[in-house]
């Protein structure tokens, strides 16, 4: 009898069939993203109510701005509601959408983004002479912002993490798997954390969402003098892979965030990363959790230095956001809707109290 596909293993664990039940011995688990699998095309919905009428309202709602030939290409934006001046606006490479609500308005609107994507994945065996960043941009991704420090004890660290290691791949894939090995996934943070990494470093707390793990890897790789930078953006559709954890399982991504990581590496230009999805994984695919020894894991600890799936939309990689007309209002990150009522900040990581709403579907 011929061993089964992937598709088939899929559907026998849908049915709860075991390999071992069938007499088999389960295959290696796949993870491996592949750009040539073409690309898809995907609308992301935002909807925001935010009050009754009568109260003066604006906000940030976060469109996508990352665009590369190779694996994204956003393709507009179009909004929809009553009583209100719209523009779209930059904010130190963010994006977004800031909406202004005329006096005694119904503060509503639907923001709807599409964007075509792929696969993307990186070929080890094959480097090339790559553009080279700018004086500019070099110093932007290995400089400090206000959350990712690049002196003092990160340096110490990310010293000592690459003591003795040359050139900038060897360094960053000794990084990566320093945050796999030695960070944690916490639910207990909100959303995707506040990519404090000044914090975690002074109370020596690796725990947190994507946000903190993956800010922590892109301050470590940038300490060592390696220009990286974390990318805001949400999940928009399930994993081909079979990772509940990876993907987005139903078309409600309200709470769909996720931060990801590139470095920009000689001979390969700006790379994949994700060692924050991996801890996902050890916490969040099976109840119990994985261990990093775990089949599972290990492809995807492999799978996410250098490439990552499609199933997801970039908004920006923009950090100390300061939210136009917002009074001087600075996010760290922006991949929230922001939005203020009679001058009051709302909670953007309380979706159902500040009543917002993001729906994804494939086009």
């Amino acid at each position: 009898m011929p061993d089964f596909t992937k598709r088939q293993f899929l559907t026998a664990l849908a049915a709860g069939t075991s390999y071992a039940s069938l007499g088999r011995a389960a295959p290696a688990p796949l993870f491996a993203p592949r750009p040539q699998d073409g690309w898809k095309r995907y609308a992301v919905t935002t909807t925001l109510n935010l009050a009754t009428p009568g109260r003066l309202a604006q906000a940030w709602v976060p469109l996508p701005s990352v665009s590369d030939p190779a694996w994204v290409t956003p393709l507009g934006n179009d909004w929809h509601g009553a009583d209100f001046s719209a523009r779209e606006v930059d904010a130190g490479g963010a994006r977004m959408l800031h909406v202004m609500w005329e006096p005694g308005a119904t503060p509503a609107i639907a923001v709807t983004s599409r964007f075509a994507s792929r696969d993307r994945a990186v070929n080890w065996n094959d480097p090339r002479p790559v553009a080279p960043l700018s004086v500019a941009e070099r110093a932007q991704y290995t400089g400090a912002t206000q959350y990712i420090p690049v002196t003092g004890p990160i340096a110490r660290l990310s010293g000592q993490i690459v003591q003795g290691l040359t050139g900038d791949r060897a360094r960053a894939a000794a990084i990566y798997g320093w945050v796999v090995c030695n960070t944690h996934r916490d639910h207990a943070v909100r959303g995707c954390g506040t990519g404090n990494v000044g914090a975690m470093l002074k109370y020596a707390d690796f725990g947190g969402k994507c946000a903190d793990l993956n800010g922590l890897f892109v301050g470590l790789v940038r300490a060592a003098g390696i220009p990286a930078r974390d990318i805001y953006g949400v999940r928009v559709a399930q994993s081909q892979f079979g990772y509940r954890s990876l993907g987005a399982n139903t078309a409600d991504v309200t709470s769909a965030q996720h931060c990801r990581a590139e470095v920009y590496l000689e001979g390969y230009g700006w790379t994949a990363m994700d060692p924050a999805d991996v801890r996902k994984v050890m916490l969040d695919e099976v109840k119990g959790g994985l261990t990093l020894t775990d089949p599972r894991v290990a492809a995807v600890r492999k799978g996410l230095f250098g490439a990552w799936e499609g199933n997801w939309m970039p908004y920006n990689h923009a950090n100390d956001v300061a939210l136009p007309g917002g009074g001087g209002r600075v996010v760290p990150f922006l991949m929230y809707p922001q939005a203020q009522v009679d001058g009051v900040w709302l909670d953007p990581l309380a979706p159902k109290t500040m009543r917002y709403s993001l729906h994804a579907e494939a086009i």
